[in-house]
């Protein structure tokens, strides 16, 4: 099994932004977990990718078909904004988990619409950076109930 990870606007910026909502570690953390959260899962290979440019993400679900058997998918702030990732993942129909370091449903009330989410099957939100490990045990559940 491979998955993908896919890091929206901002998130290259980690452990400097606002860390009393996002925390103290920094990207290079949330890949080190990212990474050992799939290895303990079973998948055999994990990439995680971070853009702040909106096509360069549409561009990588692209590219995930037949390559990646599903996505955990922090949009950031393309999240309340993008129907263009919403449209690629339906386009792609990979298994995507949608992934919030925060807890957004406590946040502003413009964070509260998830384009991307109405593609995703299930949603983790506020438990810092472990929610990617969580998300990526989510996803591996559902492809090994598929198989």
């Amino acid at each position: 099994m491979n998955v993908l990870v896919i890091n929206g606007p901002n998130l290259n910026m980690l452990g400097i932004r606002e860390p009393g909502i996002y925390g103290t570690q920094n990207y290079e953390a949330l890949v080190a977990i990212c990474e050992g959260a799939a290895s303990a899962c079973g998948f055999t290979r994990v990439e995680c990718f971070q853009s702040n440019h909106e096509g360069e993400i549409v561009d990588k679900i692209q590219q995930a078909y037949g390559t990646f058997d599903g996505i955990v998918i922090n949009p950031a702030a393309y999240t309340h904004t993008s129907v263009a990732i919403l449209d690629a993942l339906k386009a792609v129909a990979l298994p995507a988990v949608e992934i919030h370091i925060s807890a957004v449903e406590d946040r502003e009330d413009f964070r509260q619409i998830s384009y991307a989410g109405m593609a995703c099957f299930d949603r983790v939100t506020g438990e810092g950076l472990e929610g990617y490990a969580h998300a990526i045990r989510i996803l591996a559940h559902r492809l090994s109930s598929e198989a």
